[in-house]
């Protein structure tokens, strides 16, 4: 048997489970072993900017909130998925940072692109930095969003990070690029 790393051939795909915020795919793939498996399941989500947010006065934006399917209350960073219509992640990234904070910032960044389960899920996450933000408008929630904004000193994040406060895979992983990127 060979080492070398191929892709599988997508023999069908079909939508089992077809909805506005969750979409399930059945694919029948062919393995580069000739080996054929007819249930292989692939959610097919939507893209995703999450934006680690610095402040004017040098603190850090995060949201607490509800997570249903973890069923706990979080920490995590401002983001959302990218919208149909939505050109570039970056516009996405300033719509949730506002919706979902009420602040903007005067610059922002993307620091890096990411596969969030790439065994089962189709989007990626972008990365962002944002840098002088200021509260601009209210909290533009939507129905099922009840978020509250914690301003967070920078000097206390990673401490948060390392602690295990801030536990979403994805804040973890941009707090501390950031902070990197920060030094």
């Amino acid at each position: 048997m060979s080492n070398d790393i191929a892709r599988w051939k997508t023999l069908k795909s079909d939508i089992v489970f077809d909805h506005k915020w969750y979409t399930l795919r059945r694919d029948h793939v062919e393995l580069p072993t000739g080996q054929v498996l007819d249930d292989y399941f692939v959610s097919v989500r939507r893209n995703v900017a999450l934006t680690f947010a610095l402040t004017d006065d040098n603190h850090v934006l995060f949201v607490r909130q509800y997570k249903h399917a973890a069923g706990e209350i979080l920490i995590e960073l401002p983001g959302g998925v990218i919208d149909e219509g939505e050109n570039l992640p970056i516009e996405a990234a300033k719509r949730e940072l506002l919706e979902e904070t009420g602040y903007a910032p005067e610059s922002i960044e993307q620091v890096l692109e990411v596969m969030d389960n790439p065994t089962k899920d189709t989007n990626r996450i972008y990365f962002f930095l944002a840098r002088n933000a200021r509260q601009v408008a209210a909290q533009d929630l939507d129905e099922t969003e009840n978020i509250e904004v914690l301003r967070v000193p920078l000097a206390e994040v990673e401490e948060m990070v390392l602690n295990g406060q801030i536990r979403v895979a994805g804040s973890v992983a941009l707090c501390l690029l950031a902070l990197r990127k920060l030094q």
